[in-house]
């Protein structure tokens, strides 16, 4: 459904009731729906965690994956159970059973999954705002590196979209929630006004044994620029060596790079720094996109979300890129564009400081 989606070039928000301070507003969102299991977990966000890790388990046992005896679990997330905390403080009182008090805990929905498949390597939390998602990929290839795991399933989730939520990112003028997404998102061109909030759950399962992998992890980096709690600094150094040494730790020359999949959020400071870096070090060829126009920022779960857009577009051979709709960056790809190998930069910003690079190539033969 994500890659129909994607190729659709239609976004997956959709006008919401429900929003505004007086919650008689509506609000372009792009939220995952009721449903799931409710042997999975009480509130939405469990159930979308232990249902994108079951999916991505199976689809890699369906590609020839058998799990070794140390599977880990890493879970990418910045805020977890958010309707049920809510609903905790201001409806319940406090007062809940003690066995659905425990479901507001993030070690519960993994430990019901670490039950449930019998695995014993380490399980953890990784917290990078929304540069979560590539810091869990980055924390497992470096406990697959280490030996300390077999295989590593990581999942990002991030089912956010209170009101409360949504309506403070406006505030902050980086979300947009009154104007159709590909209007009013619109990364690296003009006009953008900044992006359309989303929710996610993504699970992928990394190993060194894969048979049949769909894209391979060659390195990444990770910076902080200790300069402001929204802001990043205007000469942006700590971007540009988060890039330099996730090209140093993959070993591979700039020159390789054919593709920039940005963190590309739509807003001005992030689309300025990420347009220039690629200005400054790749070749003018290197194609540039973000899919936040159609899958909106997915907050935690976001650059999990993209990561697994590009390696999916390895195996298709298509990057699903949105279409543009106002005068635009000359190396931005818009629409479905054909891959024909070539590698893959993965960034993304977490606000508060967090930078974050991962290099992507396409499978071995």
């Amino acid at each position: 459904m994500l890659w129909d989606g994607l190729v659709s070039g239609k976004s997956a928000a959709v006008l919401t009731g429900g929003f505004g301070r007086n919650r008689d507003e509506s609000a372009w969102v792009a939220a995952v729906p009721e449903g799931g299991d409710p042997a999975d977990g009480r509130g939405r966000f469990a159930r979308a965690m232990r249902a994108s890790a079951r999916e991505a388990i199976e689809d890699a046992k369906g590609r020839g994956w058998t799990p070794g005896r140390r599977v880990g679990l890493l879970h990418a997330v910045v805020i977890g159970e958010a309707y049920l905390w809510k609903d905790f403080y201001v409806t319940d009182k406090g007062k809940l059973r003690l066995r659905d008090y425990l479901a507001l805990m993030p070690s519960t929905p993994m430990s019901t999954f670490m039950q449930e498949y019998g695995f014993h390597g380490p399980a953890m939390n990784v917290s990078a705002m929304c540069a979560s998602g590539n810091a869990g990929l980055l924390t497992a290839k470096a406990w697959l590196d280490a030996g300390i795991v077999d295989d590593v399933v990581l999942v990002a989730t991030d089912l956010s979209l209170t009101p409360e939520n949504v309506l403070h990112f406006t505030r902050l003028g980086v979300a947009v929630a009154n104007r159709e997404p590909l209007d009013g998102c619109r990364p690296f061109q003009e006009g953008s006004r900044g992006f359309v909030m989303g929710e996610a759950s993504v699970g992928m399962v990394l190993s060194n044994r894969s048979d049949k992998p769909y894209a391979v992890t060659l390195g990444g980096a990770m910076s902080h620029d200790a300069y402001h709690v929204t802001s990043i600094d205007p000469e942006f150094p700590e971007v540009r060596r988060c890039f330099v040494e996730a090209l140093d730790n993959a070993r591979v020359p700039a020159e390789e790079v054919r593709y920039v999949n940005a963190h590309g959020p739509g807003t001005k400071q992030c689309d300025r720094v990420e347009a220039a870096i690629v200005e400054e070090m790749f070749r003018p060829d290197t194609g540039i996109y973000s899919v936040k126009p159609l899958a909106g920022h997915c907050q935690g779960a976001a650059s999990a979300v993209e990561v697994a857009v590009a390696a999916i577009g390895y195996e298709r051979g298509v990057i699903p890129a949105p279409p543009s709709v106002a005068e635009a960056h000359p190396q931005l790809l818009h629409g479905e564009f054909g891959v024909d190998g070539g590698l893959t930069v993965k960034s993304s910003l977490g606000m508060g400081g967090h930078n974050s690079v991962v290099v992507l190539g396409p499978a071995r033969a």
